[in-house]
């Protein structure tokens, strides 16, 4: 908070001078009351977005590298080829999964601040540790777009029924976790 500055004394200032120099004081801090409603909507929306992000961590990334290394790893590894093919899908495996528990690992140093923020609390959020787990997500989704899921299309896609294998692994995992989720107990 700002100082308030002293009032004058009756000796240093003529009376009418001290109306106008108080009516400055008042204009300027008014001037500073009318940033608060654009503060207030950050405010609002950096709570927003951190609860947002934070429900989407446990509802869609974490499922999404569960779904990844459950079923479509060792789907695509089932049906790789003996030798090279195999090969080379061990080693994306192995890659992707290491580039999961890394993100994983950042998101974890994020998630308390941004879980206080979204409760209303004051919290951190260090600037580089978010743009480095954006730069890395990006990256790692762009290699599995164009490296990866190429060879999965091509590996399932020789037989219909391994991808239709694969389809319905991934949907009852999701019936699953949406039963659950919910309450719901199968029969």
């Amino acid at each position: 908070m700002k100082p308030i500055p002293p009032a004058t004394s009756v000796d240093d200032a003529e009376p009418l001078e001290r109306f106008a120099e108080c009516h400055k004081g008042i204009v300027n801090q008014l001037q500073s009351l009318r940033e608060l409603p654009a503060l207030l909507a950050a405010v609002a929306r950096a709570r927003e977005i951190a609860a947002d992000t934070e429900q989407f961590f446990q509802q869609a990334v974490f499922s999404h590298h569960a779904d990844e290394e459950k079923d479509l790893f060792p789907a695509v590894l089932a049906h790789a080829s003996a030798g090279k093919e195999r090969n080379e899908v061990q080693h994306l495996v192995e890659q992707l999964t290491a580039e999961h528990r890394s993100i994983e690992k950042l998101w974890a140093t994020l998630q308390p601040g941004l879980a206080r923020l979204a409760q209303g609390q004051p919290g951190d959020v260090d600037a580089a540790a978010v743009e480095d787990l954006v730069r890395r997500y990006t990256a790692h989704a762009r290699f599995e777009e164009a490296e990866f899921l190429p060879r999965c299309e091509a590996i399932l896609g020789r037989s219909s029924a391994d991808m239709a294998e694969l389809g319905l692994a991934l949907h009852m995992r999701h019936v699953r976790r949406d039963m659950q989720r919910f309450g719901l107990r199968g029969s």
